[in-house]
């Protein structure tokens, strides 16, 4: 049974900019993604998606009440002040568009925000809740967050990066004495065609008969 998060839910500032569900499962997922609610972080796969505060408020607002209508009412308290000067109408659209296109999702084809004529918008999947991520933290994390996760990577890469060094270097001495070999033939075969010439032209002439 999907928990009341409508309950247990505690707004951590005025503006309900930042929000902490401590009694429901930390992880929620839905299709692809993940929400990690701790770290207020939405996962797909393993890469983290990047939601402005306020998607990731409609979102949540979405998923408290999973298959009922949230109405635009509903969400204008909940992402602006009464005394806000904003055009309330413009902005929700525009950040539930926001949402739909960080989902690849279709307002003609809803498979997670659907829209209600008049009223609002529905969440219509239906999420899970777990105390364990379906995605491992290593994966998930940025390289800057997981550096000693990325650190086996770096090592293979070097050890690579060392294989093909040495592999060169041999490479290179061989041909060096290759080289050196050839060097010394060619020397050799010289002399000896210097030492041909020497007794041919230059042996001593016997004058007597």
């Amino acid at each position: 049974m999907t928990p009341n998060l409508m309950s247990t839910l505690e707004t951590v500032n005025e503006a309900g900019g930042s929000l902490l569900l401590p009694s429901v499962p930390r992880y929620i997922r839905f299709g692809p993604f993940q929400i990690d609610q701790h770290r207020q972080e939405v996962f797909q796969g393993g890469s983290r998606l990047k939601l402005q505060g306020k998607v990731f408020q409609v979102l949540m607002a979405l998923l408290e009440k999973p298959g009922e209508v949230v109405t635009r009412e509903e969400l204008r308290q909940r992402m602006w002040p009464a005394d806000t000067q904003v055009n309330y109408d413009a902005n929700v659209n525009t950040t539930v568009n926001k949402l739909r296109q960080a989902l690849g999702d279709s307002s003609d084809k809803p498979l997670y925000v659907e829209t209600i004529p008049r009223k609002g918008y529905c969440f219509v999947a239906q999420p899970e809740f777990s105390d364990q991520p379906a995605v491992p933290l290593a994966t998930a994390r940025t390289p800057l967050e997981s550096g000693i996760a990325q650190e086996p990577n770096q090592a293979l890469a070097e050890s690579r990066r060392a294989a093909t060094g040495s592999s060169r270097s041999l490479e290179s001495s061989f041909w060096i004495s290759m080289g050196m070999i050839g060097l010394i033939l060619a020397g050799m075969v010289l002399g000896a065609c210097i030492a041909t010439v020497w007794n041919t032209h230059m042996a001593p002439v016997n004058l007597w008969p």
